[in-house]
């Protein structure tokens, strides 16, 4: 009936609620790689985000969290990051993280796809 797909169309690793791990990369080390690293252990003025997805927020040894990331103690999903990244002072109200955040859902999406490639 139609000549061409309605809608956006998706890579065969992304579906519309998940994002691109590879464009993730790009837009990491453009908006988040001078505070973070992306290696295991490896600290900068934020946390290493090295095993991020499924780790609590204010545990990372080694690093000085503000007591209401410590007291926060989310567990860092998909989900919650994606929500956190739009605005960090919002989600967390006291974080010292001093980051706008991210309105484009679909640029969350990306960077998340690619914080859960960092991991063991």
């Amino acid at each position: 009936f139609f000549s061409r797909p309605l809608g956006p169309v998706f890579s065969d690793h992304m579906s519309p609620k998940e994002g691109d791990p590879e464009r993730g990369q790009r837009l990491f080390e453009s908006r988040a790689s001078q505070c973070h690293y992306a290696k295991k252990g490896q600290h900068s003025v934020g946390p290493s985000l090295w095993g991020v997805v499924g780790r609590v927020s204010g545990t990372v040894p080694n690093f000085g969290f503000s007591i209401p990331n410590k007291r926060a103690a989310i567990l860092w999903t998909e989900e919650t990051l994606e929500k956190y990244l739009e605005n960090p002072k919002k989600y967390i109200p006291g974080t010292k993280m001093e980051f706008a955040g991210i309105k484009s859902k679909k640029d969350r999406l990306d960077i998340v796809a690619y914080l859960k490639t960092l991991s063991d």
